[in-house]
């Protein structure tokens, strides 16, 4: 994806593969009010099919990038052998500013049951 906007995926880093079916919510924060913008699902690569900002809408100021994670990872069995009937892990809130709103910013989740990762990415 080129040019400016916002886009995200998922990669389940415990089964080594893209994330499907993770609902994500994108909030624009502005002082104490707290804006939803969009809601998307992940598809079976672990992107939304479309930009959760198009190109060109993008704004400088602070986001937040919510991924429901916690059916994606019930009765996920554990290197123990046992099964999680409570993931550890529910709701994922990602706080992030746009300082360059010419700019893309892609912000993926790597997710495990037990923990998580982000970076700006390309």
């Amino acid at each position: 994806m080129s040019g400016a906007g916002l886009s995200t995926h998922v990669l389940d880093t415990a089964r080594g593969r893209p994330a499907a079916h993770i609902p994500v919510q994108l909030h624009r924060i502005d002082g104490a009010a707290r804006t939803l913008l969009t809601r998307a699902t992940t598809n079976t690569d672990g992107r939304t099919d479309e930009p959760l900002i198009p190109r060109g809408q993008l704004r400088t100021g602070t986001y937040e990038l919510t991924f429901h994670v916690a059916a994606h990872f019930k009765d996920l069995t554990t290197p123990t052998g046992t099964s999680q009937a409570e993931p550890f892990l529910d709701e994922i809130t990602l706080r992030f500013t746009v300082a360059d709103a010419t700019a893309h910013y892609h912000v993926p989740l790597l997710v495990s049951p037990w923990s998580y990762s982000t970076y700006r990415g390309s």
